[in-house]
């Protein structure tokens, strides 16, 4: 069997600026590539990490104005080399953390996480290994 890997995943925004703006400058993604569909109506954007051939985050406007008010994907993780200073930084941003979820927890097996809001109130996971 061939190896396999999760490639991208798929979240649908209202406003594709301003969540283009929250994972570049929030976040620390990159905009790797950015254009109309063929169907011409959505606009899409893959966002990673420089250099990485990792999983993308692929933002979707256009395609269902009727959101719920937490998002279509329940969350995507962001690993980060030190949650501490990750959790300090956000912090002193004044970024809003998830209710329950907005101190670092550490799992049995030592990994640690906390979750903020993304622009349309999508979770968004940074976890440390």
């Amino acid at each position: 069997m061939a190896k396999k890997r999760i490639d991208h995943v798929g979240v649908i925004v209202k406003d594709l600026d301003t969540t283009i703006r929250f994972y570049t400058e929030i976040v620390g993604l990159q905009v790797k590539a950015r254009f109309t569909h063929t169907n011409g109506v959505l606009q899409l954007a893959f966002l990673g990490f420089e250099g990485s051939d990792e999983t993308e985050i692929e933002l979707i406007q256009g395609y269902n104005d009727q959101l719920p008010a937490e998002g279509k994907v329940h969350h995507f993780a962001v690993n980060v080399p030190d949650i501490e200073a990750e959790y300090e930084r956000l912090k002193k941003l004044n970024i809003p953390f998830v209710e329950g979820h907005d101190q670092i927890t550490t799992l049995p097996n030592g990994h640690k996480y906390f979750f903020i809001y993304g622009p349309e109130n999508e979770w968004i996971e940074f976890f440390q290994r």
